[in-house]
């Protein structure tokens, strides 16, 4: 029984890392996979549609930082939460960056055709990317609270 207790805090320590970057990877495929395809249809403007593609990546850095926020000593006694903390801030992450992938490529594609939307049309990510910082801020909270 300690075992797996120990291995579920070790399992949730690494979590949000892990499933932010899986997120970030796909998300940001599917944005670069429209900037790559919107760049043939355009003359100019490639850095905005390269910028973009690239949003997904900060939900790697959240991890990243929930990770180093989560106590380094897993015990039996922190396990559970930290399990608990990792996993679901982590699920939270890799979503939000899925999601805002497929909402930067439908943003890449409408302002390749129409430039003057570029701004608005960056909107639905926008509002992805505050989910994900609610996500991050909230396990930062809620990681000083576990038992060291």
């Amino acid at each position: 029984m300690e075992m797996t207790l120990l291995t579920l805090g070790w399992i949730g320590l690494y979590a949000p890392l892990a499933l932010g970057a899986v997120g970030s990877m796909i998300g940001c495929l599917r944005g670069g996979t429209a900037a790559c395809g919107a760049m043939l249809e355009v003359e100019s403007g490639y850095g905005r549609f390269v910028g973009v593609a690239a949003m997904p990546s900060s939900q790697t850095i959240y991890g990243i930082v929930v990770t180093m926020a989560l106590p380094a000593a897993i015990t039996v006694d922190n396990s559970p939460g930290i399990f608990a903390l990792g996993a679901l801030s982590g699920v939270a992450l890799m979503f939000s960056a899925l999601a805002q992938g497929a909402a930067c490529a439908a943003a890449i594609n409408a302002s390749k055709s129409k430039p003057e939307v570029f701004g608005i049309s960056l909107a639905p990510a926008a509002l992805i990317e505050g989910f994900a910082v609610f996500a991050f801020v909230f396990a930062l909270v809620l990681a000083g609270r576990l038992p060291q």
